[in-house]
């Protein structure tokens, strides 16, 4: 940690809370961009893997064979600074198609393979997008009739997809371009209803990439995952720290996604050595002993408040990594190995390398994981309300600066607003980005996250505006306003909970509104409850009370449930929470695992009014409480299924009906 002199600090005297990172270490190959330095492997190293997935490998020389093939495909009709949305999942045509773009100086803009027919056409509405890349019947309607130019991407892998085309219509008038030297672009939450979109140059991402190298030991052998959902970018990470070092990226077979225990399983038969997941999945796992046969020897983990430490069976360094996309992925970062017995912290070198960038886990076992320091390259501090740095020890808002900064949003506007003059004490940094994060700089030199400045939150790992959601919702005829408020189990996790005020005359279900939003919204955006009101209490700066309207729903909640206890099932009124009828767990005449997964399912989507016949998603489940939902069946019966297998059942009836299966396989089998 820096303490320096500053001068003009508040109540001067104190320590600043300023810390910068270590300088920028070697660049994993010759050359200064980061696509050289995958050429660089291509050329010394073109038999070694360079994507597995599943029973398929692509070396180096096959994958840029692939890439090669898809940049002469688009040569002429994508240039330099042209945004190219891509539609893909992880897989080696997505590998493929980022190398291509880069080769071609495009933008890359990932958006996933699904991101909603109408989040994809407000971005093509908004952004200079020359290109949409993906599924020919996934694309946006306006892109399916447009010139479609068919790609030679690898069709192979489980989330490969046959046929992918390079879709073509001319930009809308007024769309925003792409800043000079954008790598990719990235979409965040939008006020708005409209998605931000952050441009990321070669150089915050390139150091980036130094660091975490330096940090892991990363080398040629290792099996790097690409696991992170596509829209969400930390799979930038994954994919160039991979091949600009020689190693090989590990494409994640879909039910990883959601299980953690599956997810472990697969960092086992893949041979995982570096991972990158989110803080919901890999929590669980830290609560269970450490899975053993795993060569994963660094597991980073974000998107989401940390709340457990790493027990003394735990093999792997775990890094709680912080960071907005206008930083670049990842800003701070915390390691932690296991505890011993006693509850002390382990200390010493973190190894692979990675001296001298900041030490392991120097807390208490009962205090949160800190968010750690800053990356090498980059400078942090925490600053009161008119930008002036506070003293260590007291919370404020985090500025980053440094190396790790994005170039800004695609909208100048909005750049100048949040990408703003450091403060005058912070020399040799220009500029700084506001995160709107509030923070404290401890005592021990590391950075604690405190929470958000404003409304917005993370869900699962995406940040979400909660006024983005508010919008997809009004954007049906039948909804006057919408509410979104924010509830915060003791169980951990965050709920997005939508109050919705009906139009005039309108009478909409809330099943029917939820299937509305999806189009909208990622999947980590949508509501976990829905509630119909016929107004919304104001506090007494006149400002709707969300803290009220959750008070309220809770309380109908609670009474809907003595309701069922005392008469049996509760009429849905207004109130209701979710998207099904009522329905008592004393009614039912079919099997216990039915009895099982429908109280299990009313627990974790806090709707009590959930019936068998309800579908998991309709009702409000989501990737995370699928996760939940299988941990709990499993610890409940013993038997596991697998997230997608969930997902994909018409109904919650259908979902006891495959326990029953497991269950009665598992018998014949013993």
């Amino acid at each position: 940690m820096t303490t320096e002199a500053v001068p003009g600090l508040r109540d001067g005297g104190a320590a600043p809370s300023v810390l910068r990172g270590g300088p920028l270490p070697a660049a994993p190959a010759a050359g200064e961009t980061v696509l050289s330095w995958y050429e660089t492997w291509v050329r010394e190293t073109p038999d070694a893997p360079a994507v597995a997935d599943g029973e398929h490998r692509w070396t180096y020389a096959e994958l840029d064979a692939a890439a090669v093939a898809v940049a002469d495909t688009l040569r002429g009709r994508v240039g330099p600074g042209d945004i190219v949305a891509v539609c893909l999942d992880r897989s080696a045509a997505l590998v493929a198609v980022a190398v291509a773009l880069a080769r071609l100086g495009a933008v890359y803009l990932p958006l996933g393979p699904r991101p909603g027919e109408r989040r994809l056409a407000a971005v093509a509405e908004g952004l200079r997008v020359v290109a949409v890349v993906g599924a020919p019947e996934l694309l946006p309607p306006a892109h399916r009739t447009a010139e479609h130019l068919p790609l030679p991407v690898p069709e192979e892998g489980v989330n490969a997809i046959a046929g992918a085309v390079a879709a073509f219509r001319p930009p809308a008038a007024g769309a925003r371009t792409a800043p000079d030297g954008t790598f990719y672009a990235v979409l965040t939450s939008g006020s708005t209803g409209t998605p931000k979109a952050v441009a990321v140059g070669q150089r915050s991402l390139g150091a980036l990439l130094r660091w975490h190298r330096e940090r892991t030991g990363l080398r040629a052998g290792d099996r790097h995952s690409l696991h992170v959902g596509v829209a969400f970018d930390p799979h930038l990470l994954e994919l160039w720290s991979a091949l600009t070092c020689g190693a090989t990226l590990s494409v994640a077979p879909d039910e990883v996604r959601w299980d953690p225990g599956a997810l472990a399983d697969w960092w086992r038969e893949a041979g995982i050595t570096v991972a990158v997941s989110s803080t919901p999945m890999v929590e669980p796992l830290l609560d269970r002993p450490w899975p053993a046969g795993l060569k994963v020897r660094h597991i980073y983990v974000g998107g989401d408040r940390l709340r457990r430490r790493p027990g003394p069976d735990v093999t792997a360094t775990i890094h709680n990594a912080y960071g907005p996309a206008e930083a670049t992925v990842v800003c701070t970062a915390y390691a932690m190995r296991g505890e011993p017995a006693d509850g002390a912290a382990n200390g010493g070198a973190e190894g692979d390398g990675a001296e001298g960038h900041g030490a392991v886990d120097g807390g208490a076992a009962s205090e949160p994981p800190a968010i750690g320091r800053p990356v090498a390259g980059a400078v942090v501090c925490v600053a009161d309300e008119r930008g002036r740095i506070v003293p260590q020890g007291e919370a404020g808002e985090l500025l980053v600066g440094g190396d790790c900064l994005s170039l800004g949003y695609l909208d100048e506007e909005l750049t100048a607003r949040r990408f703003v003059a450091a403060p005058d004490a912070l020399t040799g940094v220009e500029r700084v980005y506001r995160t709107g994060d509030r923070v404290r700089l401890r005592a021990d030199g590391e950075l604690e996250f405190l929470g958000r400045l404003d409304d917005q939150v993370k869900v699962s790992g995406v940040r979400v505006e909660p006024a983005e959601v508010e919008a997809a919702f009004e954007h049906d005829a039948r909804v006057r306003r919408a509410v979104v408020a924010v509830r915060r189990p003791a169980s951990g996790g965050v709920r997005l909970v939508a109050f919705v005020l009906p139009a005039p005359g309108a009478s909409p279900a809330a099943r029917d509104l939820l299937g509305g939003v999806r189009a909208w919204l990622p999947e980590q955006a949508v509501p976990s409850e829905v509630h119909l009101v016929d107004g919304y209490p104001l506090d007494a700066n006149g400002k709707v009370d969300r803290a009220a309207l959750l008070d309220a729903a809770e309380s109908a909640t609670e009474a809907a449930k003595a309701t069922e206890a005392t008469d049996g099932p509760a009429a849905e009124g207004p109130a209701a929470a979710g998207s099904g009828t009522a329905g008592g767990l004393d009614d039912l005449a079919g099997s216990a695992s039915e009895v099982l997964v429908l109280r299990l399912c009313r627990d974790l989507l806090a709707a009590p009014a959930v019936t068998l016949d309800d579908n998991f998603t309709e009702a409000g489940g989501q990737s995370l409480t699928a996760a939940r939902l299988l941990a709990a069946i499993q610890d409940a019966v013993g038997v596991r299924l697998r997230a997608p297998e969930v997902l994909r059942q018409p109904d919650l009836r259908a979902v006891a009906a495959l326990v029953d299966k497991r269950l009665a396989a598992a018998a014949e089998v013993s």
